[in-house]
């Protein structure tokens, strides 16, 4: 067994020997540009609460260049990290657009999530957390994960729409459409003929033809969301949304419960997404250890706490470990050196921000789905004919896509599993009763209340 230096056990990014150092810049590129919809989109969200949109490009890409290089380097990593999508929404549209605070007040809130999450990350809680979770129901998280990601690109793409029907149904074959399904065959050809970052050249080769859809008729381009870059270079400072915190808000005995409403509802939401992400993301890699375990769970946990703190510090929303880390681990990432790409790339993307918020929805689709190919896989691995961990597990593969969350696909497993397990020990004899850890019954109990209360 290898002996870590002092370097190496402060920081494991030192640890890494004989790296593909090409491959991994290939992934965190992978990674970048499958999730620089962010830059685009979370300024576009979170300025419907009266915050400036140029500042929040800035603000976005400094917080997630922060969070992606401290996991790459303290870490060891190859996961990406930036203002959630769901998070940011419920910020502007929930907290400020219907509660009535102010994002000053909003953005205080997300401050006191992320050092609630750090004190918890530092005691090693959301650790145990990960690591409590059964293995089959860790591969289940995989499953579940990769039709939700496959999910999000058919919508995006437009490949699949809502329906008031029937819920969802087929969209109708636009060019969107079709440089989605184009990508798609793309990815998948080089993949088969084993070419190198065939998910890298099927984002890249869709958002050309996008583009060029875009050159010849640009109104009907536009019509579905499909830009030329507008320019090169654009840069603005962050003095109007940073380090606006507000406690005084806090300390105002009639403002209390509704601000402890809002922490633990981003708590909530934020810790469960993470844990259901990092295992997903780790079990497809088959980066579990001997017993189904994270590595360095504890580090990353308490990187996306830091990141999360520091991000509301610069004025963006919560910031969270990205399922889009995943289109970069498919394309080979395992360590550090990916997730520090994605951080340089985002510190990059805020001088040349025109050209990468261009990159068409139509052409990060095709990796999502791919990904979500490939992510599914893990259910071959899944013990189904143990109904008691079969059961939850197929439970939580169907509702994180149908739920749209990966933290209730997860709320939805974990319940199903301590209750199912819980009847069965008190039906059998005691040599045949399954060993359900305290954690899990702790957070069945966590989930309870969060159905009834929230």
């Amino acid at each position: 067994m290898q002996t870590l230096t002092k370097k190496e056990k402060l920081l494991p990014i030192f640890s890494n020997k004989n790296v593909d150092i090409k491959k991994e810049m290939l992934a965190g590129l992978t990674t970048f540009l499958t999730m620089a919809y962010i830059i685009a989109v979370n300024p576009s969200i979170l300025s419907a609460s009266g915050m400036p949109a140029g500042p929040l490009v800035t603000a976005t890409c400094l917080a997630a260049a922060i969070a992606c290089i401290l996991m790459g380097v303290f870490a060891n990593l190859p996961f990406a990290l930036a203002s959630g999508m769901g998070l940011n929404a419920y910020f502007a549209y929930t907290v400020v657009g219907q509660m009535g605070i102010s994002w000053k007040v909003a953005l205080t809130a997300v401050f006191v999530e992320g050092i609630i999450f750090i004190i918890l990350s530092l005691f090693k809680i959301r650790e145990a957390v990960v690591n409590a979770i059964p293995k089959n129901m860790k591969l289940a998280v995989t499953g579940g994960i990769g039709l939700f990601i496959a999910f999000i690109g058919m919508v995006n793409s437009g490949l699949v729409v809502a329906n008031e029907s029937t819920m969802v149904s087929l969209g109708v074959f636009t060019p969107n459409v079709i440089i989605t399904i184009i990508g798609l065959i793309i990815i998948t050809v080089l993949d088969k003929k084993g070419v190198r970052g065939p998910i890298l050249w099927g984002i890249l080769i869709s958002a050309i033809i996008g583009w060029g859809f875009a050159l010849i008729d640009n109104e009907a381009a536009a019509a579905l969301g499909i830009y030329l870059p507008t320019g090169v270079f654009k840069f603005e400072g962050i003095g109007e949304i940073a380090g606006k915190i507000d406690l005084g808000y806090v300390f105002s005995g009639e403002n209390i419960r509704m601000f402890i409403t809002v922490v633990f509802t981003f708590l909530f939401v934020d810790f469960f997404d993470t844990v259901g992400t990092l295992v997903g993301v780790c079990s497809k890699a088959k980066m579990l250890d001997e017993e189904g375990n994270v590595p360095n769970a504890g580090r990353a946990l308490l990187v996306d706490a830091i990141g999360t703190t520091a991000g509301a510090v610069l004025g963006v929303s919560t910031v969270t470990t990205y399922v889009e880390s995943s289109t970069g681990v498919a394309a080979g990432g395992r360590t550090g050196f990916t997730s520090i790409t994605t951080g340089v790339l985002f510190l990059i993307a805020m001088f040349f921000s025109p050209i990468f918020i261009a990159i068409p929805s139509c052409a990060t689709a095709p990796a999502l789905i791919y990904v979500g190919y490939l992510m599914l896989g893990a259910i071959k691995e899944i013990d189904f004919d143990n109904i008691t961990e079969g059961v939850p597990a197929f439970l939580t593969i169907a509702a994180m896509p149908l739920t749209y969350s990966i933290g209730d696909g997860l709320t939805l497993g974990i319940l199903s599993y301590v209750i199912i397990n819980l009847l069965y020990n008190l039906f059998t004899k005691k040599e045949n009763k399954i060993k359900i850890s305290w954690v899990m019954y702790i957070l069945a109990v966590v989930f309870v209340l969060k159905l009834i209360f929230l």
